[in-house]
């Protein structure tokens, strides 16, 4: 356990264990460092496995000023972090928030990572729902900061993470018990300026269909949102796979960690053993009578 100083001096909390390829973990807005501990367990087994806070969670720093935090910033912290550990190149495992920052590392730095996967990314890329999207998250944060709270059973229950109370309700209240930890400061600047001020995923078409990282893309099919957006992304991107899980939300790692696992290492197997398929060019959309 240990503090890796990013380039504007914030703390970033990082736990390192075990032995061989590292596997950086990046957690989704509602979770933190320790939602990759079922992960952590198995991986730590045959990998070196590297999880870190994101600025705004403790013990990472929070910094107060709003400015502190965006989606570049992100993922200069990635790379602060493998830098400060020494890692040249590592596999990046990435849900929701933590996709998109992995995607943004395979589109600006893809000499650092050996494979992506990237599980339920995409929240608000959509351009319909884009602008109602932004609304709201702006609502949350300025709420978050006028109650100095996070609202850990409303986001537990919401319409993408009821499927892990249904399926694990233990898994479930750590997860809420966990989520009323955050800091409400820095939740609010995560969510106003990470989550809803990010760019959409389509404004970076023209990178992503340069992009040959070998990329798991993982879904759930109850997580409406994000659903075409990962279509999208696995028509566009030359090296990308889409996994699809039946009757399944949005914390996908936390639902079933065993399947999580099992289809990360399979991957992880695959790309090792130069078997990961690019398709030159990517998949064209399909056209419909």
């Amino acid at each position: 356990m240990a503090h890796v100083t990013a380039k504007d001096g914030t703390r970033i909390y990082v736990e390192d264990q075990g032995a061989g390829h590292p596997i950086l973990f990046l957690h989704e807005f509602a979770g933190d460092h320790r939602s990759w501990a079922p992960q952590v367990a198995h991986f730590s087994r045959s990998h070196r496995c590297v999880v870190m806070a994101s600025r705004g969670y403790p013990p990472s720093d929070v910094p107060d000023d709003a400015a502190a935090y965006g989606h570049d910033i992100a993922a200069a912290d990635a790379i602060a972090v493998l830098d400060g550990l020494g890692i040249a190149k590592a596999y990046a495992v990435g849900l929701s928030m933590g996709a998109y920052t992995g995607l943004m590392l395979a589109i600006r730095h893809p000499e650092r990572v050996a494979g992506l996967v990237a599980a339920a990314g995409g929240s608000g890329s959509h351009p319909k729902g884009n602008t109602a999207y932004r609304a709201d998250t702006e609502k949350r944060a300025a709420a978050m900061l006028a109650t100095g709270r996070v609202p850990a059973d409303d986001i537990g229950n919401s319409p993408t993470r009821v499927q892990l109370k249904r399926k694990n309700p233990a898994a479930w209240k750590l997860f809420r018990d966990q989520l009323a930890e955050h800091s409400a400061v820095g939740s609010a600047h995560v969510v106003r300026r990470i989550v809803g001020g990010r760019p959409s995923l389509y404004t970076f078409e023209d990178a992503l269909k340069r992009t040959t990282v070998p990329t798991l893309l993982m879904i759930g099919d109850e997580d409406d949102g994000i659903i075409e957006i990962n279509v999208w992304l696995k028509r566009t991107m030359p090296a990308a796979g889409l996994d699809v899980w039946p009757a399944s939300g949005h914390v996908l790692n936390l639902e079933a960690p065993d399947v999580f696992n099992d289809r990360v290492a399979q991957f992880l197997a695959a790309v090792e053993a130069g078997q990961w398929p690019s398709r030159k060019p990517a998949a064209p959309a399909q056209k419909t009578a």
